[in-house]
């Protein structure tokens, strides 16, 4: 899939820091059982493998991308290889489409953002900082997460990258990267809570913020971040300090 570009412009700042957030433990805190729910139902759709209820949950999925996920669920399931390929896409599909009838009659009132995010992102914002928006969500789950958590208005469409665009999360920040206008990997930081989001920010050479959420197990396993914080506050001052510093260095 030929990558979408935002208005990037030529007068655009390539110095200026970019800012690719993940969503699920990063931005949003509620643990979302429709999400299992869809992809369940779905892979019994698409593939004609039974799973259990419970089989999401019992394979690794922090940081992974929807598309790995199911096809490590399938795979416990006996399911692999060129099996899972030829239908993944169609999935995929399917899944966000499942997701989004589930949520349309769901009650959302109890979900949580991180303490403070609308107002650390606006203040990110204001200081010159992009953003965007990198997880392993499909999109449309996605936006229709960040429109019920009111924080859409900061990841315009055509930015960012998503779960049904690539199954490895490193395919993803590389996607961001250049749908921001191939902007530069040093001027680019990666904020996630899982140890797949430092392992694969670091590789990419982008700068890596690490943030502890429900999910963390144990805060060593984000060693190897640049910065690990605990709050958004302490994300938004982590991307200052480093939009501050490249600023000073003139780089």
């Amino acid at each position: 899939m030929a990558p979408r570009r935002g208005d990037v412009g030529a007068a655009r700042d390539l110095t200026a820091l970019l800012a690719l957030f993940d969503l699920d433990g990063t931005l949003f805190l509620t643990h979302d059982p429709l999400s299992g729910r869809a992809l369940v139902e779905t892979l019994a759709r698409v593939y004609g493998v039974e799973v259990s209820a419970d089989a999401p949950a019992n394979v690794e999925h922090r940081g992974l991308t929807a598309k790995r996920i199911a096809r490590n669920v399938l795979r416990a399931a006996g399911l692999a290889g060129a099996a899972v390929d030829q239908r993944l896409d169609a999935w995929c599909a399917a899944f966000a489409e499942s997701y989004l009838e589930l949520l349309s009659e769901a009650d959302t009132s109890g979900w949580q953002t991180r303490p403070g995010a609308a107002e650390g992102l606006a203040r990110l914002q204001t200081e010159g900082i992009r953003l965007a928006l990198v997880t392993g969500n499909p999109e449309p789950v996605a936006r229709a997460r960040l429109q019920r958590l009111g924080l859409a208005r900061f990841f315009p469409p055509g930015e960012g990258a998503f779960g049904c665009e690539a199954e490895e999360r490193a395919a993803l920040l590389e996607l961001a990267r250049v749908r921001a206008g191939d902007w530069p990997a040093a001027a680019t930081a990666e904020i996630g809570d899982t140890p797949t989001d430092v392992v694969t920010a670091k590789a990419a050479g982008f700068r890596s913020i690490a943030v502890s959420s429900p999910r963390t197990r144990d805060r060593a396993e984000l060693a190897g971040a640049d910065q690990i914080v605990d709050d958004m506050d302490g994300i938004v001052r982590a991307l200052l300090e480093a939009d501050r510093y490249r600023s000073a260095r003139g780089a």
